[in-house]
């Protein structure tokens, strides 16, 4: 009886957790909430590689479509161009869902401090110099870790040798990295 009365506690408790959850999931995102997010998305223009899309799409169906039937170019043309325009008025749903993603992932307030920055002079530089600033973090990286890993075999290797272990590997040229040109 003690043990039925334990696991029925039990499962009750799980069950208003899960009520909870539930509840907190389904919960809806103020106006006020979704704008915050519209405005950040905006100034961090995060859904502007996404333009391309349907562009990109409308060319890739004609391509297909004119190497089938080549004989019906004018037409196929014209009728991609007018649904793809057609089709142009649904990027609104794209934006109304990274608005609702963006408002789930973070606070209002926070939106509002992420449109604020954006929006002024050093944002801007952020978001023009940004991607160029990572690029080259990124191949600076890419040298760091090469040459790290020149130092780390030669080292190694040179800590073998002095153990009588292995063979002395001879100097990493440039360019090489870890395990190239190592003897076995």
């Amino acid at each position: 009886m003690l043990l039925k009365t334990v696991r029925n506690a039990m499962l009750a408790a799980v069950a208003g957790g899960l009520v909870t959850v539930s509840a907190a999931v389904a919960q809806e995102i103020s106006d006020s909430h979704l704008q915050a997010a519209r405005a950040a998305i905006s100034a961090i223009d995060a859904t502007d590689r996404y333009d391309a899309i349907l562009p990109d799409v409308a060319e890739a169906l004609k391509a297909r479509l004119l190497q089938n039937n080549p004989d019906l170019e004018n037409e196929i043309l014209m009728f991609v161009d007018e649904e793809a325009l057609a089709l142009a008025a649904r990027r609104g749903d794209l934006e109304s869902e990274a608005a609702e993603i963006y408002a789930r992932a973070l606070r209002e307030e926070d939106l509002q401090a992420i449109a604020e920055f954006y929006q002024t002079e050093a944002g801007q530089a952020l978001i023009r110099n940004g991607p160029i600033a990572a690029r080259e973090v990124t191949e600076a990286a890419a040298i760091w870790q090469r040459g790290i890993e020149r130092d780390l075999l030669e080292r190694v290797g040179a800590r073998l040798a002095e153990a009588g272990l292995r063979q002395a590997p001879a100097p990493a040229e440039e360019g090489e990295t870890a395990g190239e040109g190592t003897q076995e």
